[in-house]
């Protein structure tokens, strides 16, 4: 039975060896800075997501334009805590509820969707 050879090694000698592994290389390297840039941008998005409803539940709270700023820095900074989006909500929710403010988790969910489309779009046009 012939032996049958990997893509890799028919590439191999198609390319000659050593530049059929740099094609690989740079390949990958390629791959892994597309990987970074969209992190980056997921990161970018989710915090301008974060300051945005901070900002719009500051309003809803009645804060001034300076606690307004710090709370939505205070906002941002909680998604640091854990993974996802529960720590932005948990916060969000409760200080809402201290405030005597009456929203459902359903509505606070959908201002965050709603929030997380805008940050994208501003993120997404520079």
């Amino acid at each position: 039975m012939p032996r049958r050879r990997s893509a890799i090694s028919i590439m191999a000698g198609h390319f000659g060896g050593v530049e059929a592994m740099a094609i690989f290389d740079d390949r990958e390297k390629g791959e892994e800075a597309k990987y970074a840039r969209d992190q980056e941008t997921t990161f970018k998005i989710t915090a301008r997501r974060n300051k945005l409803l901070g900002l719009w539940a500051a309003g809803e709270m009645g804060m001034t334009p300076t606690e307004s700023e710090a709370y939505a820095k205070s906002v941002i900074v909680a998604d640091l805590q854990e993974a996802g989006e529960e720590d932005v909500f948990r916060k969000v929710h409760s200080d809402m509820l201290a405030k005597g403010l009456r929203m459902t988790e359903a509505q606070l969910r959908e201002k965050m969707a709603k929030l997380l489309d805008t940050a994208q779009e501003q993120i997404m046009k520079g």
